[in-house]
């Protein structure tokens, strides 16, 4: 049978071409190790850990090189790398723990990594994925609810095609992406790394350099959320908008926010990389409430998931390269359960090394207390702690007015 190559999706190209620029990355690994119940039979374990990976086409694929262009594409078609039970000594399972995090080795080789662990004084599992062909939905919610599912015998819906995913987006008409194209250049051709992103204010430092800041929102929590139609998404990135209008003096905010991407049902059953970045813009010279800027600003939201197939031309022709990114994430990461039974978290590769060299990204992320922290990665050679402080204070000011919908955001910058 002919091997049958399929093209990069924009996102994956991305994400690939940052691990090549810095192949040590860890943030290209997409999950961790868990200690497991002593009530879980570590058999049936692995054969539902099989059962799942050989039901998926994401985990056949490799990245290749195609034979005739030479083009770095993607297959799937290869073998699964088979999860059985591999019994060590505390010790010996002391050493493994120090390589679990490794970068992968991209070239025609599997791009998971799934380990059960069986020792004298505990079983684990160890589960990662390389980033361009699954994301964190994929890894801690889809992946997870079919290993449950299997491992309970009640899982038996038919997987979904990632390959044919790939494939039929690869034959998008162009004309069918002309206007979301024309929308994206048109919201990002103005981006000014003098107007749109916080002021320098470090110097002597010439090369890029990894910051992060950390910092807790206590004067807003979930249950402030339970009686606004807004939700907590659009507010923290409103906020996010009006502290980079307000620090940078412009009046103005070109940014992007991250989203799973997945928008149809089928989509949200899909597992592999449905990752987007989508740029949004607003002009605070004119002015409006805070009311009236959460809804219009959801609008432009649901506009920009409209045109997410034509994100293409915002990827191949870097056009929010340097822009500050914004990500919400809630209930993503923490202990799993299986088969009603608590995994506990023991390690999740950390970000040591970053993978991409952006000038500022942030993250709002709900704690287990209902409350919300903010994570600043930044580049240092750019700023100082104290800059990314001033950002937090600032956002949590902004926060906090933003309670009062008719307040008009003039007042806010």
């Amino acid at each position: 049978m002919d091997r049958k190559y399929y093209l990069l999706r924009p996102i994956q190209r991305w994400l690939i071409d940052t691990h090549f620029n810095k192949a040590n990355s860890t943030m290209m690994n997409i999950g961790g190790l868990f200690k497991l119940s002593p009530s879980i039979d570590l058999q049936r374990l692995e054969d539902a850990f099989n059962e799942v990976l050989n039901s998926h086409d994401i985990f056949r694929c490799r990245l290749v090189f195609h034979p005739e262009t030479s083009e770095l594409c993607q297959t799937f078609d290869n073998d699964i790398m088979p999860v059985v039970v591999e019994e060590w000594t505390d010790e010996e399972f002391k050493m493994i723990q120090k390589y679990l995090s490794e970068p992968y080795d991209l070239i025609d080789k599997p791009l998971y990594r799934v380990y059960i662990f069986k020792t004298p004084s505990a079983n684990y599992f160890y589960a990662d994925f390389y980033h361009a062909v699954m994301d964190g939905v994929s890894a801690a919610y889809l992946f997870w609810r079919e290993v449950d599912g299997t491992y309970r015998g009640r899982y038996k819906k038919t997987p979904l095609s990632y390959a044919d995913y790939v494939g039929e987006e690869a034959q998008i008409p162009p004309e069918e992406l002309a206007e979301g194209h024309k929308y994206w250049r048109d919201m990002l051709k103005n981006f000014d790394e003098q107007k749109h992103l916080p002021p320098v204010d470090v110097e002597g430092v010439a090369a890029w350099t990894k910051g992060n800041f950390k910092y807790t929102f206590k004067n807003i929590s979930e249950e402030f959320f339970k009686s606004k139609h807004i939700n907590e998404q659009i507010y923290f990135l409103g906020a996010n908008m009006l502290t980079l209008a307000k620090i940078t003096g412009s009046k103005e905010s070109i940014m992007s926010w991250i989203h799973n991407g997945r928008t149809t049902m089928s989509e949200r059953r899909l597992m592999g990389l449905m990752l987007e970045h989508y740029p949004c813009a607003w002009d605070f010279h004119k002015d409006i409430s805070v009311g009236e800027f959460m809804n219009k600003l959801y609008g432009q939201q649901q506009v920009g998931m409209k045109y997410r197939k034509s994100l293409d031309v915002v990827y191949n022709e870097g056009l929010e390269a340097n822009c500050v990114s914004f990500l919400f994430q809630k209930g993503i990461y923490g202990d799993l359960i299986l088969a009603d039974t608590t995994a506990q978290t023991i390690y999740l590769p950390p970000n040591e090394i970053s993978a991409v060299e952006n000038a500022l990204d942030v993250e709002v992320e709900e704690t287990d207390k209902g409350f919300y922290d903010l994570f600043l990665d930044y580049d240092a050679s750019r700023y100082s702690e104290k800059a990314m402080s001033d950002f937090a204070q600032t956002m949590e000011k902004i926060l906090i007015e933003m309670r009062d919908s008719d307040k008009l955001v003039s007042e806010l910058i």
